[in-house]
């Protein structure tokens, strides 16, 4: 394989693999937990709060 051939490869892999970890960060966080999601709900089994 050529120099070239494999350099071509090597930066197609890297930024492909960039992505990847890009996307794997962003997708950390993008849901919300139960505890954050049902937070304006009150405590369990009390009414909810008035607003």
């Amino acid at each position: 394989m050529s120099n070239t051939t494999s350099t071509k490869a090597r930066r197609k892999r890297a930024h492909q693999k960039a992505g990847q970890r890009r996307k794997k960060i962003e997708s950390k966080r993008s849901t919300l937990s139960s505890t954050e999601l049902f937070a304006g709900f009150g405590e369990p089994g009390q009414p909810a709060p008035k607003k």
